[in-house]
């Protein structure tokens, strides 16, 4: 079944036809500036596709050219805890698997649970876990909803990550992520149950994204940028504005991160 938005992204693109797509979340917004000869489509310009009311999310599909390579970009996702709806995001990633992308890059603003792991670093998810307990392919019909998720994050992409790390000078350790439904932040113990769990990394959004990437058969690798340490671990309180202040500096880094990775994988 061909999604809502399909054609309409088909007409826009006028021929440009990406293999590599990405969400950008938190800080990662200006990258989009980066896209030469970009085109500019609205989400309300596409059906089916979800309005973000969250700050910092533009809510366009921008597609051009980054590193010399064809690239499709989300600026700004829809979240469960905007809607009440963990498949808010399965027109969007439907659409693109009927554009022909192969490849999905995920980006997202992150609470560290590790000291180590500090506000400005650059985190490469390893692997999740779906705390919220919620799933995206509740109510499919199909067999197809049996995701395997054993290899949920592509082992080959994640290495290319790693190389194009090495390339610019920058530090990528991997970690795993938790995703939390949001949109209050966690209790110091809450951070300590992921610590014990064995999570690196609290956020509230990427998982659901990952599940329908995989459904849809995409090959998946994702970024988080660290903004805070989790609750508890340094006796401040949290908020959105810090992680708007603090998302653009880590941003920064990752992308010079993924622009030698668009060369690698493009």
């Amino acid at each position: 079944m061909i999604a809502p938005a399909t054609g309409a992204l088909i007409h826009k693109l006028k021929g440009l036809a990406p293999r590599v797509a990405m969400v950008l979340g938190s800080g990662l917004g200006s990258l989009v500036d980066a896209v030469d000869d970009a085109i500019r489509i609205p989400y309300a310009d596409l059906p089916g596709f979800p309005h973000s009311g969250v700050s910092g999310h533009a809510g366009e599909v921008v597609a051009g050219y980054l590193s010399g390579k064809p690239v499709l970009m989300l600026a700004g996702r829809a979240h469960y805890y905007e809607m009440g709806d963990a498949a808010v995001m399965r027109p969007v990633m439907a659409a693109l698997a009927d554009l022909g992308i192969e490849m999905l890059v995920l980006t997202n603003a992150a609470g560290s649970v590790r000291h180590d792991l500090a506000p400005g670093s650059v985190m490469l998810i390893d692997d999740h876990i779906n705390y919220s307990g919620l799933n995206p392919l509740i109510g499919e019909a199909s067999d197809q909803r049996f995701v395997g998720m054993t290899a949920a994050y592509d082992k080959k992409l994640k290495d290319a990550f790693v190389i194009a790390a090495g390339e610019v000078g920058e530090k990528l350790p991997m970690g795993v992520y938790m995703w939390f439904s949001g949109p209050s932040f966690e209790t110091p113990a809450e951070i300590r149950m992921a610590r014990t769990l064995g999570a690196d990394a609290v956020g509230m959004s990427t998982v659901p994204e990952v599940i329908l990437a995989r459904f849809f058969g995409l090959r998946v690798a994702a970024c988080s940028v660290i903004t805070n340490y989790g609750a508890g671990m340094t006796g401040a309180e949290l908020s959105h504005e810090e992680t708007k202040d603090v998302a653009p500096k880590g941003g920064a880094r990752l992308q010079k991160i993924i622009r030698a990775l668009v060369r690698e994988i493009g």
